[in-house]
């Protein structure tokens, strides 16, 4: 990617304050792509940090093989030059790394080190589909992980390319994709899509309020026929709402 975004760091603060599904929400009304794709639902992540809430950023990728001592071997300069990619564009970068020994896990990438080095360079967090370390110092560095597992050892945790393509958790991510995660997964937001995204968000997290959910509420105490009644009444309004927002007819 260039370094001319598409978002302002306005904006993307503004979608950090938003969980996953509700940028979901959003995303599906606008994009082109197929609505079941793009976002963590073939494999379960795990969310170590989920106090420090959602983090919004672009991804910085490497695949590793912590079982070989072999890629170590072959480029003793790779943890400087891969440094030197993390550094290369401004934050806020994820790095989302693919582990060659899955299924197995023998040894972890990420720890109380790492973390520091990579905040240091302007990196938020990481989606690994391999394992993380040092919990609680990550979590003291600041530095969010989707993981797959915890371990003990890093073995022989080694970069072994990066600024490639990687595949994590049945999802294919580039280098400098817009990626937004918390504790239910992520998304992987196509560029055509960032400048509606915030805007198409908030819309629908609105939308929910003014009628489903208030509706919903105040059904509590009523028959059972009259609260069926305000709530399709409510969910009418709902996609008449979004309908007129997005003109997307025929999807409610």
């Amino acid at each position: 990617m260039t370094q001319d975004r598409i978002l302002s760091h306005s904006e993307l603060l503004q979608l950090k304050r938003w969980n996953t599904p509700t940028v979901y929400n959003g995303w599906e009304q606008i994009t082109k792509q197929n609505r079941t794709g793009g976002f963590t639902n073939l494999e379960e992540t795990n969310d170590y940090m989920p106090q420090m809430g959602p983090m919004v950023g672009y991804a910085m990728t490497v695949v590793i093989q912590p079982g070989s001592p072999e890629p170590q071997k072959n480029n003793p300069d790779a943890w400087h030059e891969y440094r030197e990619y993390l550094a290369s564009i401004p934050s806020p970068k994820i790095v989302v790394v693919q582990d060659l020994d899955k299924p197995g896990v023998i040894g972890s990438f990420w720890g109380e080190v790492n973390a520091n080095i990579c905040k240091t360079l302007g990196c938020v967090g990481t989606i690994t589909d391999g394992a993380i370390r040092d919990l609680d110092e990550m979590n003291n560095a600041g530095f969010k992980a989707l993981a797959r597992r915890l371990c003990v050892g890093h073995a022989y945790s080694h970069p072994i390319r990066w600024g490639c393509e990687v595949n994590v958790f049945g999802n294919k991510v580039k280098h400098g994709q817009l990626i937004h995660a918390d504790k239910h997964g992520f998304l992987i937001i196509p560029e055509e899509d960032q400048p509606d995204l915030l805007d198409a968000s908030i819309f629908m997290d609105t939308n929910e309020c003014n009628t489903l959910i208030t509706a919903a509420r105040e059904a509590q105490g009523l028959t059972t026929d009259q609260a069926l009644k305000s709530i399709h009444n409510a969910a009418l309004k709902f996609g008449s709402e979004s309908e007129n927002k997005f003109r997307r007819k025929g999807e409610w």
